[in-house]
């Protein structure tokens, strides 16, 4: 489901098709180091904008025709946008949301959130499926509900870790909804309210995730098993915050060994 700390991107699994491999692990070099630099470390939010920046120049670059500069970039020119014709628009895109989460902390909608979703997260899979050949409007859209469900998985999953980062990621209004304060995640305080909030969240995520699903099926191969997998991944993270009451200051749900093997076989059985 993820891999290292950059959310939702399966990388190196041995599902993916040999051919595919260089271009996704350049990408995800990419993502990874952008999303490094808005996010680790002691830099101010000047340094890590204008870092930003840097690879956006070096986007603008090789939409001009020119070679970028640096090694990450040439990597991802060379392995991945020049020989499969990659549509730069999902790059840029994911730049901008590395730059929001520089300076935004709190959403006060769930539109607000989605719109972030989809600079942050429906860029992955666009660029997975351009990589596959497969971009019809139907795919695209499917894709995009998976990738909107696992970045906000990762968030209710990580309640209590961007609490400590000064972000918020639960919509203000619903928050005032159910009755929760920043106070009360400030305490780790799984109330009944929080209970409640979190489980409407987790409901509208698996929503999401049942209805892009089907795309696991019309892909064919290993494409179409690693993404089943991700599916099954995602909704037995749901499973686990939903076993644990929504305690995620306690515990933070992951995935063990003994998971994997379900995934595996439910995946399998889902083709």
């Amino acid at each position: 489901m993820s891999v290292n700390h950059y959310e939702n991107f399966p990388v190196g699994s041995i599902m993916l098709p040999r051919r595919l491999r260089k271009p996704v692990h350049a990408v995800y070099a990419f993502a990874r180091y952008a999303d490094d630099v808005a996010d680790e470390g002691d830099a101010d939010n000047d340094a890590r904008l204008a870092a930003l920046a840097a690879l956006r120049a070096e986007l603008d670059l090789i939409g001009a025709g020119g070679v970028p500069q640096t090694a990450l970039m040439r990597r991802l020119y060379e392995e991945a946008v020049l020989p499969f014709g990659l549509d730069l628009q999902p790059f840029y895109d994911l730049l901008s949301a590395f730059a929001q989460d520089v300076v935004k902390t709190r959403y006060q909608n769930f539109a607000e959130l989605a719109d972030y979703c989809r600079h942050s997260a429906n860029p992955v899979g666009r660029i997975l499926l351009q990589l596959y050949g497969e971009t019809d409007t139907r795919s695209l859209a499917r894709s995009d509900g998976i990738c909107t469900a696992l970045q906000l998985i990762n968030f209710w999953q990580d309640v209590a870790v961007d609490w400590r980062k000064g972000r918020v990621y639960i919509p203000q209004d619903d928050l005032a909804k159910f009755g929760v304060t920043e106070a009360q995640i400030a305490e780790g305080r799984a109330d009944f309210a929080f209970q409640r909030l979190m489980a409407y969240q987790c409901g509208r995520a698996f929503k999401m995730l049942k209805a892009g699903a089907p795309l696991g099926r019309t892909l064919k191969g290993r494409i179409g098993f690693e993404l089943r997998m991700i599916v099954v991944g995602g909704q037995i993270i749901l499973q686990k915050l939903d076993g644990c009451r929504y305690n995620v200051f306690e515990q933070r749900p992951v995935l063990g060994k003994k998971d994997w093997w379900l995934i595996v076989k439910r995946a399998f059985l889902k083709k």
